[in-house]
């Protein structure tokens, strides 16, 4: 699958044993964009300047990240990666990129030290203007899994995915990257509450090794309180396609991010990215094999 909307390009770095990495999406210039966080657990950066009632009119770029905390310094080197490019909010001191940044735990998987890295940021901000790779352990889906409820010997792959809706010329698309302390979701198991409750004593919630992150882009016109309200219909799709979501010990977050060339419904568009992004997570059980 290709990317629907034009001028967005996505890089990755991959650590070279598969434990760990980076994903990074460069928007076009005059991208607007909001956030919501809604698990327990998050670890990001630059997120305060997405809401609505803050100045920053603009976003550069989006980061998602493996390495927890330490994995967000892999935004540094994207912002060296557009300062050099021209790009940034205009400033007396000179253009500032702004770069907000998702992360997930994955320190667990291999080598704790294996962290995403300035460097390798900036590897990945450069790898966004080839081939673009949408699907897979790739990126910062590279150290990711879902069913971690389940304990380390049945928890299945995660990894990264990304999938459209499309009305019109009006195009919703979701990059997820899945790594998820319940399972995924297809609609059709029936999960009790009994199940839920004998799965989820397996696993030390202080443990903190979870997180579902992404990002919605679309070509619709919104300003960032209508891109608020697509990001929390991200969390929406999340919920249907993840059981349990937005755990204490989950760092689920979404970026909404809209180029602004199709006039749409706000409501629509969140619907659509409901879908999308339910979709998204849904495929991850399949390309993650």
């Amino acid at each position: 699958m290709t990317i629907g909307i034009p001028n967005i390009q996505v890089g990755h770095w991959t650590d070279p044993l598969g434990e760990t990495g980076c994903t990074v999406v460069i928007l076009p210039e005059g991208t607007v964009a909001s956030c919501e966080v809604r698990g327990g657990a998050p670890a990001s950066r630059e997120l305060d300047v997405l809401a609505p009632d803050k100045t920053v009119p603009c976003i550069d770029a989006v980061v998602l990240t493996g390495g927890s905390a330490f994995g967000l310094a892999s935004a540094d080197g994207v912002m060296r990666y557009l300062e050099e490019i021209g790009r940034g909010i205009p400033t007396p001191g000179g253009k500032v990129p702004i770069v907000p940044a998702l992360a997930l735990f994955d320190l667990s998987v291999g080598d704790p030290k294996a962290r995403p890295t300035a460097e390798h940021g900036y590897t990945a901000a450069c790898a966004s203007t080839g081939e673009q790779v949408l699907a897979g352990r790739i990126g910062a889906g590279a150290g990711a899994y879902t069913a971690h409820w389940r304990g380390p010997v049945d928890h299945k792959p995660g990894g990264l995915a990304y999938t459209e809706r499309r009305w019109n010329d009006l195009v919703v698309g979701t990059l997820c990257v899945v790594n998820a302390f319940g399972d995924i979701d297809d609609g059709l198991a029936e999960i009790s509450l009994d199940s839920v409750t004998q799965l989820g004593g397996l696993v030390d919630p202080a443990a903190r090794m979870h997180t579902t992150i992404g990002v919605v882009v679309t070509n619709a016109r919104l300003d960032k309180i209508g891109c608020h309200i697509v990001a929390q219909g991200a969390h929406d799709g999340l919920s249907r396609a993840l059981t349990p979501p937005h755990g204490r010990f989950d760092g689920d977050g979404f970026i909404a991010a809209a180029t602004g060339s199709v006039a749409a419904d706000v409501d629509l568009v969140r619907l659509m990215a409901l879908a999308a992004v339910a979709d998204t997570i849904r495929s991850v059980a399949q390309t993650s094999q």
